[in-house]
């Protein structure tokens, strides 16, 4: 991974554009060639990205340097820096990854096996769908053949919405994908993170893991 910390400008050209005027920002290029540009006010997304597979070209021109990065849709995210303040690369090795909890894990797994659950007709993509930030728990096609990514929980939170965000915004800018619904599925889902799904226009799914386990017997209930 090299770091890059500069005062730069940063244009992104494609199907939409966006600037970000000079600032000093945490610029980040990883060993699978995405490029992604961080301000010192947010943990969880980046300001701009660009996903692999893309290609980087770095010119001088004088006092500026310009890096460009490019992608095979000719989406191209302009770097201009005025000044260098701190520029390393280091090699982070094979990351293992997230591992979830054993609860989490059986319920993708079951989920997987029963994506009916989520609406009829639906059928599964790929589980562990990968993307630039980490991978999809579940893509799915619903029954009018729309791309869904699902994220799975054991309890939903606000930071599970997040995630699940992040996962949109970046699988949306796939033309092959596009456009992509989220849903977010857990055994318990709080409020604040319902109504900040729901803003955001993602479906919130509560799982009852005793009946996709086949442990809930409707005959043994009183009520």
């Amino acid at each position: 991974m090299r770091l890059l910390v500069a005062t730069c400008t940063v244009d992104y050209v494609g199907r939409l554009t966006a600037h970000l005027p000079e600032a000093t920002r945490l610029i980040l290029f990883k060993a699978d060639g995405s490029v992604s540009i961080h301000a010192d006010d947010r943990a969880y997304k980046p300001l701009n990205w660009m996903s692999p597979p893309c290609f980087t070209n770095e010119v001088s021109t004088g006092e500026q340097k310009v890096i460009t990065v490019e992608n095979k849709a000719g989406e191209r995210l302009v770097i201009t820096i005025s000044e260098v303040i701190h520029n390393s690369n280091h090699e982070l090795g094979i990351d293992p990854g997230l591992v979830k909890d054993g609860v989490e894990a059986h319920l993708q797994e079951l989920l997987a096996e029963h994506v009916e659950t989520f609406g009829k007709n639906w059928h599964l993509v790929r589980r562990e769908f990968p993307t630039a930030i980490g991978p999809v728990d579940l893509l799915c096609k619903d029954d009018q053949n729309q791309t869904v990514a699902v994220e799975i929980k054991r309890r939903g939170e606000i930071d599970g919405v997040e995630q699940l965000t992040r996962y949109l915004e970046l699988l949306n800018r796939d033309p092959l994908l596009a456009p992509v619904k989220g849903v977010f599925a857990a055994q318990e889902i709080k409020p604040q993170a319902k109504v900040l799904a729901e803003d955001r226009g993602i479906r919130c799914v509560v799982i009852d893991y005793d009946s996709l386990r086949g442990m809930d017997r409707k005959d043994e209930r009183l009520f």
